[in-house]
């Protein structure tokens, strides 16, 4: 299987935030925040276009989410996630006293992958066991 090491980015986006006005259960939030924009360049060597899905994985998880060729990332060797459950699932929860983790700077592996990208409630439900539904949106 063909794999890219590279470096993990996360922070904001427009994107993300339209998404979140749709409500963080709606396809346009999932949309917005479970992708994995990459440099032209790595797509190529990985074979990908946009849309196919990608297990990003680091010492700390893995997660499967849609690449994305990236207007942001120019340099081979850099993919970036906003900010979201998604990325959470790679990033380290502790902080080093600072109150804040690192969320840049991550190594991690790319490659390519079948498997689906989960929706936020079968993720959470992944990472943390079955949850009850509010009834909220």
């Amino acid at each position: 299987m063909i794999q890219l090491e590279a470096l993990l980015l996360t922070g904001r986006t427009i994107d993300q935030g339209c998404g979140k006005e749709s409500g963080k259960l709606s396809e346009e939030y999932l949309d917005s925040v479970a992708v994995c924009e990459m440099n032209e360049e790595d797509m190529k060597k990985l074979r990908l276009r946009d849309g196919d899905r990608v297990k990003v994985t680091t010492a700390f998880g893995s997660v499967v989410l849609k690449a994305k060729k990236s207007r942001r990332i120019r340099s081979s060797g850099t993919i970036f996630v906003p900010y979201g459950a998604w990325v959470n699932q790679v990033t380290s929860p502790k902080t080093g006293g600072t109150g804040m983790p690192l969320l840049k700077g991550i190594k991690v592996t790319v490659e390519p992958t079948d498997a689906d990208v989960l929706s936020l409630p079968d993720l959470l439900a992944r990472s943390y066991g079955k949850i009850k539904s509010s009834g909220r949106k």
